[in-house]
């Protein structure tokens, strides 16, 4: 059974950044694509980025794209976000997940809260 684990996440100003970590354990994590979402209040959750087990291919919402980046090491068992130029509208929590099928992703973290002020 996998496990995921987010952090990073914090306050800060418009225009700022931040890290987002995303560690895995009990599973063969650098086979799998991975992806972030983001549930910001009263809305759905959403995709936000994700990247290929190999890391060479990534994908973004049009929302984040420019100013995020997905990133992993699958040495360290770890999937990262990087997010610049963050705006009032990027507050939400943040997930990691696991592609499990096409279209489809299983073994949710926890989430890390991001709140971004203006």
């Amino acid at each position: 059974q996998a496990q995921l684990v987010e952090s990073g996440g914090g306050l800060v100003q418009a225009g700022g950044s931040l890290r987002l970590s995303c560690a895995a354990s009990g599973r063969a994590f650098s086979t799998y694509s991975m992806g972030w979402f983001r549930q910001a209040p009263g809305k759905e959750r959403e995709f936000v980025a994700g990247i290929s087990w190999i890391g060479g291919s990534t994908k973004y919402a049009d929302s984040v794209k420019g100013r995020f980046t997905i990133s992993r090491d699958n040495a360290k068992n770890t999937v990262y976000l990087q997010m610049n130029s963050l705006k009032p509208e990027d507050t939400a929590i943040y997930y990691c997940a696991i592609k499990v099928a096409e279209n489809a992703y299983g073994y949710w973290g926890q989430g890390t809260q991001v709140t971004v002020s203006s």
